[in-house]
């Protein structure tokens, strides 16, 4: 029961909640002072969703792909983990964006969409067309695809819900991509987890979230 209270709670809130430096022009260029590139090598992971990617509503450094990078460290795995969640995004958003997450040549990318259309009710069909073409467009560039599952509440009907849940399992086997089941698994039941809004994790939340998503992406870490 508790669960399912939580999961009404997502309808309000999955929906979508650095100038430049100028050199002085009285600055001879021989003179300013270069900041010398460091060329990272490590291969990239690509952490690619909505509010729970970018970690809306958290501190800046505690979203799950924060906690992921920190794992990845402590496990001594050489790996860069990029955050490109952008909070209210739907699967439409994220097909726009996806030249921007290619453009990073990541090894990985952990897919996270699909609440926000679901919430707002958009066609079963729309939201498995557009999710289709994210993987797809994603495997085709030659990175692997994680690709994390989401329900909805109760409310929105068992039809609904089962077709919205199917389109994860379908995807999955069609691209042969690894499915997590559910993102939040072992912390949208947990009130302590949740944020006020009891909707989106706490740093505390985040960080188990990072244990999940690690679980699934090890076996490619190789």
């Amino acid at each position: 029961m508790r669960r399912i209270a939580l999961l009404a709670g997502l309808a309000s809130v999955l929906i979508g909640c650095g100038g430049s430096r100028k050199q002085s022009a009285e600055t001879p260029p021989e003179q300013q002072k270069q900041t010398p590139s460091i060329l990272d090598n490590r291969p990239v992971i690509v952490a690619f969703g909505d509010s729970l990617t970018a970690g809306f509503g958290a501190e800046p450094g505690n979203s799950y792909p924060d906690f992921l990078q920190k794992d990845l460290d402590a496990a001594g795995l050489k790996w860069r983990v990029v955050n490109a969640g952008v909070s209210g995004d739907t699967t439409t958003d994220g097909v726009n964006r996806l030249s921007e997450v290619i453009a990073d040549r990541p090894r990985i990318v952990i897919v996270e969409f699909g609440g926000n259309d679901g919430l707002r009710g958009l066609p079963i069909e729309t939201t498995r067309t557009n999710l289709s073409q994210i993987v797809a467009t994603i495997a085709n560039s030659g990175s692997k695809v994680v690709l994390a599952g989401m329900t909805l509440p109760p409310n929105y009907g068992p039809d609904y819900i089962h077709s919205f849940e199917e389109i994860y399992l379908d995807l999955a086997k069609q691209y042969n991509a690894i499915r997590i089941p559910f993102l939040l698994e072992g912390v949208a039941t947990k009130p302590e987890l949740m944020q006020r809004d009891q909707l989106h994790p706490t740093a505390e939340g985040n960080a188990i979230v990072a244990h999940t998503v690690l679980r699934y992406v090890r076996p490619l870490l190789r």
